[in-house]
């Protein structure tokens, strides 16, 4: 019995001789990375590091290195800062539009197989070029890093972008049948935004969406459980009951409760699929104003914004179709309904721009009248 507590205490010994312990004080936390293409098609990497010093206070230092990898760039970060560079906090990895073109593969690769990198970070893309982006001189933005965190952070909860964590990017390329799909941010002077959706095709950037078309992407892709939306209604959308109450337009802002979309296989020889959303919201504004207490004014609104929103859904559709970007899942669904399909990445693709879609848009008013 002491023999074998004294070999416990010795493995014990041992384990926390080997720990490498990391003082605070001692190393740079990595909060973001980005990656360009560099000079000669090396990879140029924008490191965002956060250094704490002996009084708890912090500085921010915004590092631009190339080399031919990911791990030589880190060497050369290390030889320009006094404290070790660790990345087990990094929160967001950027991408340049034109890295993006060119395709992702290696990236996501790199990061999905290193330990140190949490799959839970966000990634998105930058129009233009990283580096510049993240190297600008902010007059009200202290911490780029974690600046960027928050903008994809509140907008993503909120469900007014798309997500695309790391592990659901890594997800999306290596299913058969899915394509991925990433946000896009750009500078705008002083401040920077979202300014739309990257569609990829085999891991490489082919299109791109406005930021309002989120709402239809993620609707089509899973489901709307929070969020403002806002669709302005034309004149051919309106019924009769409503063109009575404006001259050309009404816009319509909602917060979706809930929706549920089922995707159904209906032909699978020249794939055909019934689409069927059901969307239950609240009406948060209406404008020009009408009386809301009217059922049929209120029937007449719901069948308009089911008009439009059917017209949207399928626009976004035959866009993605249009550059074969599957980022709804469409060929999930077939692989997993048609029985030795073989169906590989290229194979789905060129059934999937010539696919054909039914869509059924079922909305209902919850409750109208509620401002915020």
């Amino acid at each position: 019995m002491k023999k074998w507590l004294w070999c416990m205490i010795l493995l014990v010994l041992l384990l926390y001789g080997c720990a490498q312990t990391n003082i605070l004080e001692r190393i740079g936390l990595t909060t973001l990375i980005g990656y360009d293409v560099g000079k000669e098609k090396k990879m140029q990497t924008t490191a965002v590091i956060r250094e704490v010093n002996p009084e708890f206070q912090s500085k921010v230092d915004v590092i631009t290195t190339e080399d031919n990898t990911s791990k030589g760039n880190r060497m050369e970060v290390n030889r320009r800062v006094s404290k070790k560079v660790m990345i087990g906090q990094m929160r967001v990895i950027l991408f340049g539009e034109a890295l993006a073109e060119e395709g992702l593969h290696y990236y996501i690769d790199a990061s999905l197989e290193n330990a140190s990198v949490n799959n839970g970070v966000y990634t998105a893309i930058v129009k233009d070029q990283v580096a510049p982006l993240l190297e600008y001189d902010y007059q009200n933005i202290e911490d780029i890093g974690q600046h960027i965190y928050r903008l994809l952070e509140q907008n993503i909860q909120q469900e007014y972008m798309i997500s695309s964590m790391l592990h659901e990017v890594g997800r999306d390329y290596y299913a058969v049948g899915r394509d991925m799909a990433m946000p896009i941010i750009e500078k705008e002077e002083e401040l920077i935004k979202l300014s739309g959706i990257a569609l990829f095709k085999d891991g490489k950037m082919v299109s791109t969406l406005p930021p309002p078309d989120s709402f239809y992407v993620k609707v089509i892709r899973d489901t709307f459980k929070s969020g403002i939306y806002e669709t302005t209604l034309q004149s051919e959308d309106l019924p009769s009951i409503l063109q009575k109450k404006t001259d050309d337009t009404m816009t319509v802002a909602f917060d979706a409760i809930r929706s549920k979309r089922t995707m159904t296989l209906v032909d699978a020889k020249n794939p055909e699929f019934d689409l069927t959303i059901k969307l239950k919201a609240r009406v948060l504004e209406v404008s020009p104003s009408f009386d809301q207490s009217h059922r049929k004014s209120v029937e007449a609104l719901e069948k308009a914004i089911q008009h439009k929103l059917t017209k949207e859904l399928a626009r976004v559709i035959a866009h993605s179709q249009k550059v074969e970007s599957d980022v709804f899942g469409f060929g999930e669904e077939y692989r997993s309904h048609v029985r030795h399909a073989e169906l590989t990445k290229e194979k789905w693709h060129s059934l999937y721009k010539n696919m054909k879609v039914n869509i059924h848009v079922d909305f209902v008013i919850l409750r109208n009248g509620v401002f915020e």
